[in-house]
């Protein structure tokens, strides 16, 4: 089997701006990187990262010099209030970077209306040649694969489709049986971490782990090779895992290196095994 090609997501290295993430990418070994372009979180930091910006101009000199590049850029959501033409100087950033996918979260219970503004985000993507890609999260109002193929399916729009997390998939119960009856075109990427096998029996818990203290790929209670098996073997993956206890005595390099090595070994085991 060819090797995949491997992402650093943002959350992973979030210390760093994104040149930095770029550089630390390239040196890890990693063939792309994910940008976080807009904060997930209001107590996030934020980088200047959208328009015509210094940051922009030495990420894409970064990009440039290394080689590396964009797998997909973070995070867009879909509220009540959201007006989709909003998004799109962060939309004209992402393809200035090279991306391919931009995350797209969904924070609006009325599922209609979120597939319907699914669809507007897409069609005002499709020129920028990126397809907005819905995460389920057991938090959002996306809670679950079938809830994200259903709003999929009803956008009915081609540059669409899913984003499976290994912790969010893992912690919403869904099944990897579910995954494979899904059309292969709705995924162009997978997320990878781990995370421990006990469930968290709280939101608070399980918000921390989500975003501060997943579990190195292998190191966990994740079936990550039942995952890897139900999806098509040449999705690149892009490694997220933050490991905030971890980031305190290890630098983003050695982190970052750590976890493609964990990665490459769990893939090893998902296909020979």
């Amino acid at each position: 089997m060819s090797r995949r090609k491997l992402s650093l997501s943002a959350l992973t290295v979030l210390e760093l701006t994104p040149p930095q993430m770029v550089a630390c990418a390239a040196q890890a070994g990693y063939d792309f990187v994910g940008l976080r372009l807009l904060p997930a979180t209001e107590t996030e930091v934020r980088h200047d990262i959208v328009g015509k910006t210094p940051l922009v101009r030495e990420t894409l000199a970064v990009l440039k010099d290394t080689g590396i590049g964009v797998l997909d850029a973070e995070i867009l959501r879909l509220k009540p209030g959201t007006t989709v033409a909003d998004y799109e100087p962060m939309l004209v950033t992402a393809a200035e970077f090279g991306a391919r996918y931009v995350l797209v979260a969904g924070n609006d219970p009325d599922e209609s209306r979120m597939a319907e503004r699914l669809a507007q985000l897409c069609d005002l993507a499709q020129p920028y040649g990126l397809s907005p890609s819905i995460e389920p999260m057991p938090w959002t109002d996306v809670k679950n694969l079938a809830q994200g193929a259903r709003i999929v399916q009803a956008a009915r729009r081609a540059n669409t489709g899913l984003i499976v997390d290994p912790i969010h998939f893992d912690r919403a119960g869904d099944s990897p049986a579910a995954l494979r009856d899904l059309p292969r075109e709705w995924f162009g990427y997978l997320q990878f971490c781990d995370a421990p096998a006990e469930r968290p029996a709280d939101l608070a818990t399980l918000l921390y782990q989500a975003r501060c203290e997943r579990a190195i790929p292998g190191e966990g209670g994740i079936d990550l090779a039942a995952i890897l098996r139900a999806l098509p073997d040449d999705l690149p993956l892009s490694i997220e895992c933050p490991l905030e206890p971890w980031a305190k005595t290890a630098d983003a390099l050695t982190r970052a290196r750590r976890l493609r090595e964990a990665t490459l070994a769990v893939l090893d085991a998902a296909y020979t095994s």
